[in-house]
């Protein structure tokens, strides 16, 4: 398994994808407009793992510029079908990852990784390259699905399962202790960890770390 296959993967996905509801969208409003009330009009904003663009289709239109990107080439297309539709002039998608974006990209004023974080294969690594894309003070904001303080059965039975027929991407089960440490250590300061669900057992932390 590689980057490549996780690409393939997301790419057979993306039309369901971007058909599939958001499950609590209360609570993606509530993050929303959390990430909103931190970012800056001047601001120069990189979001990784943006999907089909529909976070970064609500925020976009308050900061300087902002790059969203994928790596998945469909899941980028059906992106900029939307922004077509709905254009946003601060606004780019590309199909990328932190470790392949030029120098020249940076630096950012906020990189933001919402439901990303647990789906990478070399998390220290990646958020290290995170942390070369932001300017000093820079923030980095994540929210990510901590499996390991799910139920065990979807870790340990549910998602094997699936990733053996090829219905599920690779995913990395840590806590949120865990994921706050690899940050920590990335370089970052945490600043605020919360939860932002409005239904359920809330195991997605959203956190906003600084850079130094």
């Amino acid at each position: 398994m590689s980057s490549a296959s996780d690409a393939r993967f997301w790419n057979r996905a993306s039309r369901k994808y971007a058909r599939t509801a958001i499950s609590d969208l209360a609570g993606y409003e509530r993050s929303l407009d959390r990430t909103r009330a931190l970012l800056g009009a001047g601001d120069r904003v990189l979001e990784l793992g943006c999907g089909t663009g529909t976070t970064a289709l609500r925020l976009a239109s308050d900061v300087q510029g902002y790059l969203a990107t994928d790596i998945s080439a469909d899941m980028i297309s059906i992106a900029n079908e939307k922004l077509v539709a709905d254009p946003v002039p601060a606004l780019a998608f590309r199909t990328a990852t932190v470790e392949t974006l030029i120098s020249e990209a940076g630096p950012f004023d906020a990189v933001l990784g919402f439901n990303y974080l647990h789906l990478l294969r070399d998390l220290p690594g990646t958020l290290n390259h995170i942390h070369a894309q932001l300017a000093t003070g820079g923030l980095f904001i994540s929210k990510t699905p901590c499996l390991g303080d799910m139920n065990p059965l979807i870790r340990l039975a549910l998602l094997p399962a699936l990733r053996a027929v090829g219905k599920a991407p690779y995913v990395s089960a840590f806590r949120a202790t865990e994921l706050s440490r690899l940050i920590s250590a990335a370089g970052f300061d945490i600043v605020v960890t919360e939860y932002h669900a409005t239904k359920g057992r809330d195991a997605r932390p959203y956190i906003v770390a600084r850079k130094g």
